[in-house]
């Protein structure tokens, strides 16, 4: 018997579904885009922090670049977005992230976007980005 106001089992992948149905365009980007060709980049123009000195591991750098066009796309400051991500089963599937998974704070985007542009590769991987969404119509 189900508790009213307690989510069942399924109740999670029945909204997913919904969502698909609606036609949810972050959906359709991840199929779009295979974000792995951005890793090599993204490795290069980002230095891995030393986790020895404390901490827990660090972020998967396509994850936060995943991140980046999200907030782009919605116009949203560091903050704002990690609630978000936190809150919205579309940016979640987006993500590819569980709701039991760790979220990078906002202090963690900034600096992801810090190191991006230190590097000069805001622009160039946000055109790569552009470029193979367009390409794939």
């Amino acid at each position: 018997m189900a508790v009213v106001g307690q989510p069942g089992f399924f109740d999670v992948e029945d909204r997913l579904r919904e969502l698909s149905a609606k036609g949810d365009d972050f959906e359709w980007i991840a199929m779009l885009v295979d974000f792995a060709m951005f890793r090599a980049e993204l490795d290069r123009a980002v230095p891995r922090f030393d986790c020895t000195k404390g901490g827990g591991p660090a972020f998967d750098l396509v994850l936060i670049f995943k991140i980046l066009l999200l907030q782009a796309m919605h116009g949203l400051s560091n903050e704002r977005c990690g609630y978000l991500i936190k809150d919205r089963l579309s940016f979640m599937r987006c993500l590819g992230l569980g709701l039991a998974d760790p979220v990078p704070d906002a202090n963690t985007i900034w600096t992801f976007r810090e190191a991006l542009k230190r590097a000069g590769a805001v622009q160039v991987l946000f055109a790569r980005f552009d470029t193979t969404l367009r390409a794939a119509g």
